[in-house]
């Protein structure tokens, strides 16, 4: 008699979200309050960026990840734009660039400083001209060094050379109505786009064609998100003709049904979707929600599996996501959010509970590095690479210490079987006191750095004791002849 399985086996099923103590967070930050459905913030190993309000034009902070708690008012922006800033990137090849697109119509490239901000940053390293409307989605290639691609209200994308300046591919003809968001595909050689005609769109820049495209993914009206995953498949977030928040899984050979459709919920929020591509996890985070979705993706029906929900009691306003790189292997953390309140940024950590300390390969499999797999120009001729793959083992530090320590009284004693009491001699008798009390317990801990020496100390000091235990053993056995002759009347 077969039983069918009731849950399905999954080592993210008991994944957790906990928020991280007061004193970590980041506050009094100004969250901008312009409505755009991006993410407000971007978070890279080193810094943390946020858009926030600011008078006279745009501008967003970037502190480095340890400077936790509040955040004075007069902390220096980066502030060059002459309009509110809609979406800010970092660069996956550079921690220390970050790419800005706003109201002005422009995108500007900015370095930062290795230890963060210590006066306001106003001077760009690039600026890029080349829309005639608002500049609301920033994402840069994810394999080919200096490309990024930038989209407009005026319903136009175009793809950059950062280290030229120049338009590599203006793509005007494709989008006929505002575009939602852009995700590149994992080896960058595509990109889908959700637009505000319900369509999604797969895009080739270089040839400058709509590759495939599925009107209506979502009926609703409401704004809806599109992102590749790591097998090809896209995963889109949307809403239903009665205004239910949707989830869907396609397949680019055939979109004329998604391969899974899931309804959430009759909340307004558009849906954010963020990936790991990793563990196949995506997390769906809705603007003014006070909750983080999470399901696994499989290749086995129904495809899009429910995982758990993280809940707190703030909405969010942003969200900002880690990459894997940054994360601590230690804790078996598989992501960390940066939720936007009002006026404070909130880590928030989520944890597969293990009970090893060893490194957990099955949770983090080779990610995708700091390194370009080639040049600009390389991209433009045609090449097509997938990311280079980093082992985060390195990352990896064993909770225990490395101290060595060295007991004698385990070298002596536990090493061999204790000998029991010979019948002649009582336990409390003085000799056998003063040979317990001869060989005290000794405790001496192995520093990394004077290891040779203290090992040498041990040793003698081993050796001395040895010849003091066969001194008493020598005496007990006189003791014991001497007992024997009392007891044979001899003496």
């Amino acid at each position: 008699m077969s039983f069918r399985k009731v849950v399905r086996q999954s080592k993210f099923r008991h994944v957790f979200g906990q928020p991280v103590k007061n004193d970590q967070c980041y506050d009094d930050i100004r969250v901008s309050r312009v409505t755009w459905d991006s993410t407000f913030c971007a978070v890279n190993p080193k810094f943390v960026a946020v858009i926030i309000e600011a008078s006279g034009g745009g501008a967003f902070m970037v502190l480095p990840l340890q400077k936790t708690g509040r955040i004075d008012k007069s902390y220096p922006t980066v502030c060059g734009h002459t309009g509110p800033v809609l979406d800010i990137d970092w660069c996956p090849h550079n921690d220390n660039v970050i790419a800005s697109g706003s109201e002005d119509c422009t995108v500007m490239v900015w370095q930062i400083p290795e230890n963060g901000l210590t006066l306001p940053l106003t001077e760009p390293v690039v600026v890029l001209e080349g829309h005639s409307k608002r500049v609301g989605i920033i994402t840069w290639h994810p394999t080919a060094r200096n490309v990024l691609l930038s989209a407009g209200c005026d319903n136009v994308v175009i793809v950059w050379n950062v280290g030229t300046t120049e338009e590599l591919y203006r793509l005007e003809d494709l989008h006929p109505d505002l575009i939602y968001n852009v995700s590149w595909n994992r080896d960058g050689s595509l990109f889908c786009s959700a637009c505000k005609d319900k369509s999604v769109r797969i895009i080739d820049p270089r040839r400058g064609q709509v590759v495939a495209e599925k009107e209506k993914a979502h009926e609703g009206a409401r704004p809806m998100r599109a992102i590749f995953l790591a097998d090809g498949k896209i995963f889109t977030t949307g809403f239903s003709r009665m205004s239910e928040r949707q989830l869907a899984l396609w397949d680019p050979e055939n979109l004329e049904e998604p391969m899974a459709l899931q309804e959430l919920d009759s909340s307004n929020g558009a849906l954010l979707p963020f990936y790991d591509p990793d563990t196949n996890v995506v997390y769906v985070c809705g603007k003014g929600d006070s909750s983080i979705r999470y399901f696994e993706i499989t290749a086995e029906a129904p495809y899009i599996h429910f995982l758990n929900t993280f809940t707190s009691k703030e909405p969010q306003r942003g969200m900002g996501w880690m990459p894997k790189r940054g994360l601590d292997v230690n804790k078996c953390e598989i992501a960390r959010f940066y939720k936007l309140h009002e006026r404070k940024c909130e880590p928030i950590i989520m944890t597969v509970p293990r009970k090893s300390d060893l490194f957990q390969d099955d949770l983090y499999p080779d990610t995708a590095g700091p390194e370009a797999t080639m040049e600009a120009e390389e991209w433009v001729a045609g090449k097509t690479a997938g990311p280079i793959l980093i082992s985060l083992r390195e990352a990896y530090v064993p909770t225990k210490q490395r101290d060595l320590k060295v007991s004698r009284r385990s070298l002596l004693q536990d090493s061999r079987p204790a000998a029991a009491p010979s019948a002649g001699l009582s336990a409390t008798h003085p000799s056998a006191m003063s040979q317990s009390a001869a060989t005290p317990a000794i405790s001496v801990s192995l520093a990394s750095g004077d290891g040779g020496q203290v090992i040498e100390e041990v040793l003698r000091e081993v050796a001395s004791l040895r010849m003091l235990v066969a001194a008493q053993g020598e005496r007990i056995g006189r003791l014991e002849e001497q007992l024997s002759r009392i007891e044979n009347g001899d003496v």
